[in-house]
Formats: C-alpha cells, sequence, structure tokens
C-alpha cells in the first residue's frame, strides 16, 4: 500500500513532472543554438577538463569559452577529478533554475544535448552548433559544485 501511494505522489508532482520534462530530452530550443550531427563536416574540437584543485575548488579548463554564431563544435570534456561532476551549457537563468532542481533531486538523470555527466576518469563529448550571439554559460549544477567555483562564461560572438 506504501508503494501505491509513494507511485501515485510521484505521478501527480508537477515538480518531478518538470524535472523529468527537462532532463529527459525536454528541450526543444536552446538560446544559444541546437546540436550538431558527427557528420557536420570540419568542425573544431574543444577540450574542457573539469577538476578539482588541491585547494578544494572545483573548476573547468578553460575558465571561459567563446564561439562564433555559426560555428560548429565538438566539445571534449574530461573529468579529471576525484569527484562525478557535469557539464551543462545554457543561459545563466536556465542554468539558476536547474541549479535548484538539482539540489532538490541530486540523483536526477540527464539526458539532454547540451550536458553531459561524468565519473572520475570518464570523457563524454557535445556535438554543437552555436546560432545566435549572446552571453551564456556553463557549470557543473551538482549539490555544491557551482558555489565551489564550477562555472564560467560561454561567449558566443557575431561572425
Amino acid at each position: 500500500m506504501k508503494s501505491l501511494i509513494l507511485i501515485t505522489a510521484i505521478a501527480l508532482s508537477p515538480t518531478l513532472a518538470f524535472a523529468a520534462g527537462t532532463h529527459a530530452g525536454g528541450h526543444d530550443e536552446y538560446a544559444m543554438g541546437a546540436p550538431a550531427e558527427a557528420s557536420a563536416g570540419d568542425m573544431r574540437t574543444v577540450e574542457v577538463t573539469m577538476r578539482e584543485t588541491d585547494e578544494g575548488t572545483m573548476i573547468f579548463e578553460p575558465a571561459e569559452l567563446s564561439f562564433v554564431d555559426g560555428e560548429t563544435v565538438r566539445l571534449v570534456i574530461t573529468n579529471a577529478g576525484e569527484l562525478d561532476h557535469e557539464f551543462v551549457m545554457d543561459t545563466v537563468e536556465a542554468n539558476a533554475e536547474h541549479k535548484e532542481l538539482m539540489a532538490r533531486f541530486p540523483e536526477m538523470e540527464h539526458d539532454d544535448p547540451n550536458a553531459v555527466r561524468l565519473q572520475p576518469g570518464e570523457t563524454g563529448e557535445i556535438l554543437w552548433t552555436f546560432e545566435n550571439a549572446g552571453q551564456y554559460e556553463f557549470a557543473c549544477l551538482m549539490l555544491g559544485h557551482y558555489e565551489s567555483g564550477m562555472h564560467g562564461p560561454l561567449n558566443v560572438t557575431k561572425s
């Protein structure tokens, strides 16, 4: 009986429905562009490393990313740290909302083309076409990681 009540509560919860929609391919559009296909032709490869410093700060290397509108890139992201990390790129506002959801549901699974979650030693990639000039952000939105320094500006300039 307790299981039935729990299942019913989860199914009827608007917050959980929103979380699932956001993290199971629920985004139809992204302000900065769109996922790219591997067959997109020539594309620049940008390597990003996620790790913790000896002082406990959590960082991305490089600390800032810049692209030109219309550019298609392969982001190769490596977790060189000792903790799980994620790389999420979006608007500052969308990342703030996502961070709030992550605080409430820290074990949330992600299936968005603008994000990758990696265990220590893993490497993943995102293929992306940056279509709109503007100021965006990349971040690790896992509980406490953003506050420990794991975020940076993502700039898309006009070509």
